[in-house]
């Protein structure tokens, strides 16, 4: 696949009515957190509000699963950690493609959302924010589609971050929505799946569970995925200069 280009985002000073997207965000984010809301994206949370998630799902169909691509965009742009037990719990409310689907979908938006309020905000400033920083704005200088779509698919660096960057080193959004979109589809999938294999054995007794194939695939493709950072680092190490 051909890359996309590399843009630099014109330079600009920062001002108060450009941050106030991104500034909105931080608040609410704060908010959230202070509001004690991070205390429902736990698996035992997932797992004591399951009968209700269910019969909510039954009764409003296809419109809980907008409201669940909305509450998983809006977390994502306040930039909460959870996204693994959102992911699973969509597998779980609405089996493994449709809730990959909506998982997808929701932190596509999230993470627009969040890149274009600092793209407005602080937009250009990668050079000055920090050498890891600086070293992830050379790798989107060079490569801006591929690179974001390794990121994406390794997990080298936290989401929120890899959200962040690419804004601040002038990154096209449509090089930025469609990597973060292609990116997310294996791992969404992989929890999705796990959240649909859990839902199917709930309630069975025993550890003999975990060796039915719906729960097993899922566990072997989270240690996949847990791997391939490390393989790709030792890659780039051994990669000849």
């Amino acid at each position: 696949m051909t890359s996309m280009p590399y843009k630099t985002s014109p330079q600009h000073g920062i001002s108060a009515r450009r941050l106030i997207p991104l500034g909105l965000l931080v608040a609410a984010g704060i908010a959230f957190f202070a509001a004690g809301g991070h205390h429902y994206l736990t698996f035992a949370a997932l797992a004591e509000n399951r009968d209700w998630l269910s019969s909510l799902v039954q009764r409003w169909g296809f419109v809980a699963a907008f409201l669940y691509i909305a509450v998983y965009a809006l977390l994502v742009a306040l930039s909460v950690p959870g996204s693994a037990v959102l992911t699973i719990a969509g597998g779980f409310l609405f089996g493994t493609w449709l809730g990959t689907l909506c998982a997808v979908l929701g932190a596509t938006l999230g993470a627009t959302g969040i890149f274009l309020a600092t793209r407005a905000g602080l937009g250009g400033l990668a050079r000055r924010a920090g050498p890891l920083v600086g070293k992830l704005e050379a790798g989107f200088r060079a490569d801006a589609f591929n690179y974001l779509l390794v990121l994406r698919l390794v997990f080298i660096f936290p989401f929120w971050l890899v959200n962040l960057v690419p804004a601040l080193a002038g990154v096209r959004l449509s090089t930025f929505i469609l990597a973060t979109f292609l990116g997310i589809i294996p791992g969404a999938f992989v929890y999705a799946s796990l959240g649909n294999g859990l839902g199917n054995v709930v309630g069975e007794p025993g550890l003999g569970v975990l060796l039915r194939p719906s729960v097993l695939g899922p566990v072997v493709g989270l240690v996949i995925l847990a791997l391939i950072p490390v393989g790709y680092k030792r890659w780039r190490t051994k990669r000849p200069a």
